[in-house]
């Protein structure tokens, strides 16, 4: 039933539809992709969590501001 050359042409046709389906299609179609890859960027997005320094990287800087000021 799904054959190599289909697989690949099915995937050709999802990566043109949410990449440039909102472009070139019409409304209700172009609404739908456009809908689809910010789903898809939300949900990448959402799997990496913001990242954030341990440490204070300005600490000794700033330090050295304040002994100097004294």
């Amino acid at each position: 039933m799904f054959h190599r050359g289909n697989i690949t042409l099915l995937l050709l046709l999802m990566l043109i539809f949410v990449g440039f389906g909102d472009s070139f299609l019409p409304k209700p179609l172009s609404t739908a992709s456009y809908q689809t890859r910010t789903t898809i960027n939300n949900f990448v997005i959402g799997m990496f969590p913001a990242w954030r320094l341990k440490t204070n990287p300005h600490q000794k800087t700033q330090e050295a501001i304040n002994e100097t000021s004294k």
